[in-house]
């Protein structure tokens, strides 16, 4: 479940979800959350400082109710937190995490030709694409206000 229309979350209020590639470290964890479990994804990233984005607590979390979050059924999320748990538990610094506005599809271009998020979409396309191959997060770097594989 998500929040808002597609298109990344811009600033503080505005109903939307984050879109990015996002790290989610262990004092991000939030094994007491209201939502049942919860983790915050790291919003705002280098990406979003560098376009003046801003917001905060943006969680992925349980509960299925959202106003600019991640929410999920409470056997998502425990599936989800314990995969990120488990991993930082055994040595992993950090998590990435791909927030994407959809799947990208064969006709995912098309489909979305006349969006001003065209070209932003087109790098986190990239970055599926390469995860996808390689099934290993890939390494990404903010430069020019973009995403790039490195």
């Amino acid at each position: 479940m998500y929040s808002g229309a597609l298109g990344p979350k811009q600033r503080e209020g505005d109903g939307q979800a984050p879109e990015g590639i996002y790290q989610v470290g262990g004092g991000q964890l939030n094994p007491h959350s209201s939502y049942h479990l919860s983790f915050d994804l790291g919003y705002p990233n280098a990406f979003d400082r560098a376009h003046a984005r801003n917001g905060s607590y943006l969680m992925v979390h349980g509960s299925c109710v959202s106003i600019g979050c991640y929410a999920m059924t409470d056997a998502g999320i425990e599936d989800i937190y314990s995969l990120v748990a488990a991993a930082l538990a055994r040595g992993q610094r950090h998590v990435q995490v791909h927030a994407l506005p959809f799947r990208f599809s064969r006709d995912w271009e098309r489909d979305h030709a006349a969006s001003p998020w065209l070209d932003f979409w087109r790098d986190l396309a990239a970055i599926d694409a390469r995860f996808e191959a390689d099934r290993v997060p890939p390494k990404v770097r903010v430069a020019r206000k973009r995403y790039v594989l490195r």
